[in-house]
């Protein structure tokens, strides 16, 4: 296993770098010239790449043989995307009666270990939880970060869409949920989460993680109480939130907005050195309540 590192191990521009590469606007080569630049050579962009990269031993803080938790792979029809679909469902052990539910959605490259452990802390905490895998129609995630990327930008973005909702549906239709069913995305799945309370009259609610706004014009089309988590140093997603939340406020919408000083995009995911640890924290256990106040009752 890797030695853990945070992000003041780095400087913010390999940061920045690493960040514009993981979302598809540059490529590998362009990080490590970048890189090289910035740390003096290119045995030293090659290093911080490496050590970029997730170690996802690091991300079970609630393991599959959990006392609490009941887990399994499920499929389910998505008629209007890609036919069947495959996620990850826990629930919480000893339910007994039917529990709200939440939707996670995973980042921009497919169902892994990192939300799977996602999927199971929120079953944890009383609530029965659903992660689909977008990489579904290609054979599912495919056991590493950057074939996953590449993958899903093979995809339909509409058609993942379809998908989400169709998960959506069948969770809430579930016999073990009520239908009170909340989502939660981290960044591709934090804009889902957006584009979800555009779509969706009936979600619960949303908390969408650093992810990107949607349109101006769909906002008067949102009813769930939503909760916005942003990282301080994300400043390519963060640019697209002024004018989100001024529309939000002319609206009249439900809403919170967090942003974690010092914490970068991904600061959740416990898996990278850009894990925030303080900021990660906070921003669940906000994220829990916030589920218990609108979902429960």
């Amino acid at each position: 296993m890797k030695k853990r590192r945070s992000a003041k191990d780095f400087p913010q521009e390999i940061l920045r770098l690493f960040d514009g590469y993981v979302h598809g606007f540059t490529t590998r080569r362009d990080f490590l010239e970048g890189a090289a630049k910035v740390l003096g050579g290119g045995a030293a962009a090659l290093g911080a790449l490496e050590a970029l990269k997730p170690e996802y031993a690091w991300a079970e803080q609630v393991p599959a043989d959990d006392v609490r938790i009941q887990q399994e792979y499920v499929t389910y029809p998505s008629p209007d995307g890609s036919g069947e679909m495959r996620g990850y469902m826990a629930i919480p052990a000893g339910a007994t009666g039917p529990l709200p539910g939440v939707l996670v959605i995973h980042e921009n490259r497919g169902l892994n270990p990192y939300i799977e452990d996602v999927v199971r802390r929120f079953a944890a905490a009383d609530f029965v939880a659903l992660g689909p895998d977008a990489l579904t129609p290609l054979g599912g995630y495919p056991g590493n970060d950057d074939e996953g990327r590449t993958m899903q930008r093979e995809l339909d973005r509409e058609v993942m869409m379809q998908d989400w909702i169709a998960g959506f549906r069948f969770l809430r239709g579930h016999q073990a949920t009520t239908d009170r069913i909340g989502a939660v995305g981290f960044c591709y799945g934090g804009g889902v989460v957006n584009q979800l309370a555009v779509r969706l009259p009936e979600l619960g609610a949303g908390v969408p993680f650093y992810g990107s706004a949607p349109d101006l014009e769909d906002v008067p089309r949102i009813q769930a109480p939503l909760m916005i988590q942003l990282g301080g140093l994300d400043e390519r997603v963060n640019a697209g939130y002024p004018d989100y939340q001024a529309a939000l406020e002319e609206h009249g919408k439900e809403f919170t907005i967090h942003v974690y000083e010092g914490a970068n995009h991904g600061f959740h995911n416990d898996t990278t050195p850009r894990y925030d640890e303080a900021a990660a924290q906070l921003a669940q256990d906000r994220t829990i309540a916030f589920f218990n106040e609108h979902l429960r009752g």
